[in-house]
C-alpha cells in the first residue's frame, strides 16, 4: 500500500460575521504518498491487467473521509510507464485516482522526488491532478502557471486559506526549465508570504520538505533557517 505518515490537525476559527457562532475546520495533513516497486506490484490485477488500489486504501479511506479537508505530500511522479519505485519514483495513475476517490483534497508536489522524471513527469503530474480535479501546488510547469496560481487559495465551510510548499532540493537533478520546484529560498518565500498576506485569507499555510528522513525533530540546517529569516537559501 501507499506509505503514510500522518497528523490529525484541529483548526477552529471564529468569523466577524457570527460573533455568537463558532464555525470549526478540520484538517487532516498526510504524508508521504509514495510507491515503492513492492507496492507498485500489489496494486497490479493479474485478471484485469490494470492497477487498482482500492484494497489499499480499504482502511485509510474513512479518516481521510472524515475531516473537512486532507492535504497530502505526493512525493512521487504520474510519469507514465515504466512504472518504479526508488530511486526515481513514477507510479500509476490509478493511485491518484484513488486518492481522489478515498477522499484527498489537497496535494503538495514540491519535494525532493519532483523531477524524477524531469520535465514529463513534473508536468504530466500536474496534468493527471488537473483532470481528476485535485488541488496542487508546489511545482508548476513554468513561471506564467506560478503567478496564477500561487499561493493555492482554498476554500472550505466559509474559510480561506492560502497553501505554500517548498523543498530542500531535487536529489541533485537540475529544475528542467521552464518548469519550476519551490525550493526553500527565504528571499523568495517572503514574497510569497507577502501575496499571501495579500489574499487575506483567514490562514496561511506553509509545508516545509526538509529535514533528516525518520527523523521527528528538526535538525540543527532547520533551526538555524527559522533562526534567521533573511538568509537567502
Amino acid at each position: 500500500m501507499a506509505r503514510f505518515k500522518s497528523l490529525l490537525l484541529f483548526l477552529v476559527l471564529s468569523l466577524p460575521a457570527s460573533a455568537q457562532d463558532t464555525l470549526r475546520l478540520s484538517l487532516l495533513f498526510v504524508g508521504d504518498i509514495m510507491q515503492h516497486d513492492s507496492n507498485i506490484a500489489a496494486a497490479y490485477d493479474v485478471l484485469s491487467k490494470k492497477y487498482n488500489y482500492a484494497s489499499c486504501f480499504e482502511y485509510v479511506a474513512p479518516i481521510l473521509r472524515s475531516a473537512d479537508l486532507a492535504i497530502g505530500n505526493l512525493e512521487l511522479t504520474l510519469a507514465g510507464s515504466p512504472y518504479k519505485g526508488y530511486p526515481q519514483f513514477s507510479a500509476p495513475d490509478a493511485l491518484a485516482v484513488e486518492l481522489k476517490r478515498a477522499g484527498m483534497d489537497v496535494l503538495v508536489t514540491a519535494n525532493n522526488h519532483s523531477l524524477d522524471r524531469r520535465r514529463k513527469g513534473l508536468e504530466r503530474t500536474s496534468s493527471v491532478l488537473d483532470s481528476l480535479e485535485i488541488l496542487h501546488t508546489g511545482t508548476f510547469r513554468d513561471s506564467v502557471e506560478r503567478s496564477s496560481v500561487y499561493p493555492l487559495m482554498v476554500e472550505k465551510n466559509g474559510f480561506t486559506f492560502s497553501l505554500l510548499n517548498y523543498t530542500y532540493g531535487t536529489n541533485g537533478i537540475p529544475v528542467t526549465k521552464p518548469n519550476i520546484v519551490n525550493l526553500i529560498d527565504t528571499v523568495a518565500i517572503k514574497a510569497d508570504l507577502e501575496k499571501a498576506r495579500s489574499q487575506h485569507a483567514d490562514a496561511i499555510i506553509v509545508f516545509m520538505h526538509w529535514g533528516a528522513e525518520y527523523q521527528s525533530l528538526p535538525n540543527q540546517e532547520q533551526k538555524v533557517s527559522c533562526a534567521m529569516p533573511s538568509r537567502r537559501r
